[in-house]
């Protein structure tokens, strides 16, 4: 079996220590590598048993998950009726790899496994990663990116005798394509810290984030009254929020939030979510032709205002929660910073980088509860 990898793979053969420390920046590669070291290992082994962690179940299955049938699928090597999706397992060449999230405690403390990979480590408590640390009796991986200043990884794992340590970045993955590289490279002049963290895959040093006063939520009340945020995308993410004012508090949740999405296909979308003309939608003043085929296709989409630094100050004036499955909006609103020069001097401006749901989320909150100034241009 011939498998196409980058310097993770080479790392993990190599390794000889008990847990592997994937820090990486944005599109390393690393949890596809990771991937498939373990897949090509099973493959020579029988028996065995594979933990595969995540923060959440649609997290899992949105990303680690996908990747790991993508590659099996790549090889040839993926079956139906090796594939139990009820119970989230695998049967791979006489083992067993099983998806399990740390939210359920239940299932992370009773099960005993040979090999443990948890994607996006940063996200998962120290208490979980003891329950899982416990329970694997040969290899374990971890994978993440370095935007959290303050974490466990840092100061409970990284130091220990039986770790490796390794730094990926972009240009470790020689299989981008190159806008996605010059996407990236933009960075470097866009913000300094943002560079560190996701260009050079540098732990986060800057205290510059935007938005501190959120609470995540796994239940939101009901009633109260709704309204949406949409940022039109194609290359990038086309991200629509709904928020909820139940006595004063906003409720925000992330609807959509996909890339290649044309006119057509956000209208079946829009349309499969109960959004109708009667839905009050507030969306990227820059697209006024999206704006009116959506609603030539019976939406009433509203041109939102385009404030940034006042809109960012409307959304701080209101107590804030994030659904807890929301993970894409929790992800972009934990790291969503104000930009900062060379000396680390934060700037009155946000760092536009991974944003999407971060811009719908204000163009609603700012447009429904901003008093009108003259003069104002959408």
């Amino acid at each position: 079996m011939n498998v196409t990898t980058n310097i993770v793979f080479e790392v993990l053969q190599n390794s000889q220590k008990k847990i592997s420390v994937m820090q990486g920046g944005t599109r390393s590669g690393k949890t596809y590598n990771v991937l498939t070291w373990f897949i090509v290992k099973l493959l020579q082994e029988k028996g065995k048993t594979l933990t595969i962690c995540r923060s959440s179940l649609p997290s899992i299955k949105g990303s680690v998950m996908r990747d790991f049938i993508e590659i099996l699928s790549k090889y040839g090597l993926y079956s139906e009726e090796k594939h139990n999706k009820s119970e989230n397992l695998y049967f791979l060449g006489g083992n067993i790899v099983e998806f399990v999230s740390t939210d359920q405690p239940q299932k992370i403390r009773g099960r005993k496994r040979n090999y443990l990979f948890i994607n996006e480590a940063n996200e998962v408590n120290y208490e979980s990663w003891m329950q899982l640390a416990l329970r694997t009796t040969e290899k374990i991986v971890i994978d993440y990116n370095p935007s959290d200043y303050y974490s466990w990884i840092y100061d409970k794992v990284v130091p220990r005798e039986d770790a490796d340590f390794t730094i990926t970045t972009y240009k470790d993955n020689p299989f981008l394509e190159k806008s996605i590289v010059d996407e990236i490279e933009r960075l470097k002049t866009a913000d300094h810290e943002y560079w560190r963290v996701y260009g050079l895959g540098e732990r986060a040093i800057s205290q510059a984030t935007i938005y501190t006063h959120w609470k995540r939520r796994r239940n939101f009340p009901d009633g109260g009254d709704v309204f949406y945020g949409l940022d039109f995308g194609f290359n990038n993410q086309t991200a629509l929020v709904r928020v909820k004012n139940f006595d004063g508090e906003l409720f925000v949740d992330q609807l959509i939030y996909d890339t290649k999405m044309s006119t057509a296909l956000l209208i079946d979308r829009m349309r499969s979510l109960g959004l109708d003309r009667n839905s009050e939608i507030y969306a990227d003043p820059a697209e006024p032709k999206t704006i009116s085929e959506v609603n030539k296709a019976g939406f009433n989409l509203k041109s939102a205002v385009k404030d940034v630094y006042a809109g960012i100050n409307k959304v701080k004036s209101f107590p804030l929660h994030i659904r807890s499955e929301s993970l894409d909006l929790l992800d972009e609103i934990k790291n969503y910073k104000w930009k900062t020069d060379t000396d680390g001097n934060t700037l009155d401006e946000p760092v536009k980088f991974r944003d999407h749901l971060m811009d719908s989320m204000r163009y609603a909150i700012y447009t429904k509860y901003a008093k009108p100034k003259r003069g104002w241009v959408v």
